[in-house]
């Protein structure tokens, strides 16, 4: 994301509450079935680029993992999900940055993406995704995205976004992502509208 998204992330979560964004979601259900499918275990490490304040990382540590990040380029975000969390957010990675700026310190095991990948409207946004994404991720590790599908939302919180396909995501990411599952959902927003998603869940090959 560019300088101006940033600050455009950090006025969103300094002027709204978390549950009155679009994108919010009580449960994450489609991220903790896209684990269940492929067995995700709790011994294993998560990053959930994007994450801010999403209740993804509630429900992890509810299910008993200890070896989470996440990661968002709005500050205002995370301190909600700390805050949200209390004492437990203590067994979380923190991390304020700019996915397409950041040198991932470590391997995860799993990416999960489904606030980011999207709004990367410019190629060399995407290269630059694509670059920590490889940097991140273990070999045989697994990256799940959620991207707005071919006729979800053009645009979302006044931005302009990049729709998918599974296909085209595939092509997007490259070969070194094998595409292992991939299915549509309708996410409905805190007022009822449904947006259409587009799932995918590629492994790092070994």
């Amino acid at each position: 994301m560019t300088i101006e998204r940033g600050t455009h992330w950090r006025k969103v979560y300094t002027d709204k509450q978390p549950e009155d964004v679009s994108w919010y979601q009580p449960t994450p259900e489609q991220s903790l079935l896209a684990l269940d499918r492929f067995q995700a275990a709790p011994s294993q490490s998560l990053i959930d680029v994007g994450g801010g304040a999403s209740t993804l990382v509630d429900a992890l540590l509810a299910r008993g993992w200890n070896n989470v990040t996440v990661l968002d380029i709005a500050a205002p975000a995370l301190a909600a999900a700390q805050a949200r969390l209390g004492e437990a957010g203590a067994r979380v990675t923190w991390a304020d940055a700019d996915i397409t700026a950041w040198q991932p310190p470590r391997r995860y095991d799993i990416w999960h993406d489904r606030a980011v990948f999207h709004f990367l409207t410019e190629p060399a946004q995407r290269v630059a995704y694509i670059r920590a994404l490889g940097e991140g991720l273990a070999v045989g590790g697994l990256a799940i995205f959620a991207t707005f599908a071919l006729d979800g939302p053009e645009k979302c919180s006044g931005l302009t976004v990049e729709r998918y396909d599974a296909d085209k995501l595939a092509a997007t990411l490259g070969p070194g992502f094998v595409l292992e599952a991939s299915w549509r959902d309708a996410h409905l927003t805190p007022w009822g509208s449904p947006q259409a998603f587009t799932w995918c869940v590629f492994r790092s090959p070994a």
